[in-house]
């Protein structure tokens, strides 16, 4: 557990997933930039009243790579502003996300959120990003795991959440044969209890 705490949230994932799948037949993901080329992303909230907080970099958000052979880092995209995150989009008004929603942000302080989807056989770059997150597993198998630095795990799909330090060099890759999805939020600020780590001691609230 050297990059990644463990939280028990009592999540119901058959109705997340079930939520999930209802507004992906809804909304589908964002197709018409090309910052999401390869990011399958249906964003949860936004800045409030700001339609275009949810769209282009905004979705995808900044981090940096090595892209080629020189191994010579580059950031990617600009700075997000994740502070400004408080308002649920309204179409999740009145649904199980808008329960879930509620849950998290009254024990973490959380920039944007957002359902994640990793097509079968596929991965991330290498690269970090400013914050850690909060992944909620919710479609997934033992083949999809994190690799942050030199250390890989699986995080399982049974209604806890897990703050991974995506600050270090990190990749998520899904070697299964179908879709691996996460709600996964960016952490600004969240308490500890008794099942984190040292990991966790900076972010104490």
């Amino acid at each position: 557990m050297q990059h990644y705490s463990k939280h028990k949230l009592g999540i119901d994932i058959d109705k997340l997933g079930k939520t999930y799948f209802d507004f992906r037949s809804k909304l589908g993901f964002r197709t018409d930039d090309k910052t999401l080329r390869d990011f399958n992303a249906i964003c949860i909230n936004r800045i409030p009243g700001d339609e275009n907080s949810i769209t282009g970099g905004n979705v995808r958000g900044l981090y940096w790579t090595y892209p080629d052979t020189t191994n010579v880092e580059e950031q990617r995209l600009e700075p997000v502003q994740e502070h400004l995150y408080t308002e649920l989009c309204p179409e999740f008004k009145d649904t199980y996300i808008e329960e879930v929603y509620n849950l998290i942000t009254s024990k973490f302080k959380l920039g944007r959120v957002r359902f994640l989807m990793k097509p079968p056989r596929s991965c991330l770059s290498w690269h970090r990003d400013p914050e850690m997150r909060l992944h909620i597993p919710i479609i997934t198998n033992v083949g999809c795991r994190m690799v942050i630095e030199d250390t890989s795990f699986h995080m399982p799909a049974n209604g806890d959440g897990y703050i991974t330090d995506n600050t270090k060099y990190h990749n998520f890759f899904n070697g299964s044969e179908f879709d691996r999805v996460h709600l996964v939020a960016t952490v600004l600020e969240h308490k500890c209890d008794d099942d984190c780590c040292q990991m966790c001691l900076p972010w104490v609230r």
